[in-house]
């Protein structure tokens, strides 16, 4: 059975963040603004989605 994925998109720039969050956002792999990455949907990714998630957008692929 195949996991679902998700698209993950920065929306808004990292500076001026705590360093944990910068941390989570690149742990997402995401780097510059409006960088996309498709991920799998799992707990441990949606956590890190949900700490910064003021910076992201998430949409269904």
């Amino acid at each position: 059975m195949s996991q679902k994925q998700i698209k993950v998109t920065l929306v808004r720039s990292v500076i001026g963040t705590k360093s944990d969050h910068r941390a989570t956002v690149r742990g997402l792999g995401l780097g510059k603004l409006n960088s996309s990455r498709v991920l799998q949907d799992t707990p441990e990714i949606r956590g890190m989605i949900r700490k910064v998630d003021y910076l992201v957008k998430v949409s269904e692929v």
